[in-house]
């Protein structure tokens, strides 16, 4: 069965304490260090997420709203686009357990989610 909730991959911009910080909170997040993508493209990375069923988490918006809209465009699915303004890891790990906690995985889907 599938979770309610958002599954995280973090691309190479964020930090793994991010990761380790909402594991030990029970939620699902796996870095790019984690899946071996390491210095792969932005394409790359949201294929990655994509064939893993995962939310991918950023700190590059300008790239990653565009490969946004072209999975729009082309009619291609995800699993939701979380960007993150840099921020010390405590606070963005409040900001993101504020929307795994509220959205659920579906509801995450094709959406960019801003925080």
């Amino acid at each position: 069965m599938d979770s309610i909730f958002i599954r995280l991959y973090l691309d190479e911009d964020v930090s793994v304490l991010v990761a380790e910080l909402l594991r030990i909170r029970g939620f699902d997040a796996v870095t790019a260090r984690d899946a071996g993508q390491l210095e792969k493209s932005d394409e790359e990375q949201l294929a990655h997420a994509v064939n893993q069923s995962r939310a991918l988490l950023t700190h590059n918006r300008v790239d990653f709203e565009a490969l946004a809209l072209h999975y729009f465009e082309k009619g291609q699915p995800h699993f939701g686009i979380i960007i993150a303004v840099q921020r010390p890891e405590h606070d963005l790990v409040e900001r993101l357990l504020f929307i795994l906690n509220n959205v659920a995985s579906d509801e995450a889907q094709n959406e960019l989610i801003y925080i």
